[in-house]
């Protein structure tokens, strides 16, 4: 049985399946892509409107004042 190296000729084993890729073929990293795509103009704003925000507010506020009426009408 042969024993194989642990670090292969990368130079003969170059396109080979399972062989290491050689400088050059890899495709360059994201952060050398900043200029790669159409600019951004239009950035919406983040986070909920006040108005479904108070609309959401009331209906827990009624809900609970639904649910304490109950419990008081049990009693």
């Amino acid at each position: 049985m042969t024993e194989q190296s642990p670090d292969p000729d990368r130079s003969r084993d170059a396109g080979q399946p399972g062989a290491g890729v050689p400088p050059g073929e890899t495709p360059p990293g994201e952060s050398s892509m900043s200029g790669a795509g159409p600019r951004e103009t239009y950035n919406p704003t983040k986070g909920w409107a006040k108005g479904p925000t108070v609309a959401i507010l009331l209906l827990v506020l009624v809900f609970v004042a639904f649910c304490v009426a109950f419990i008081v009408a049990l009693l």
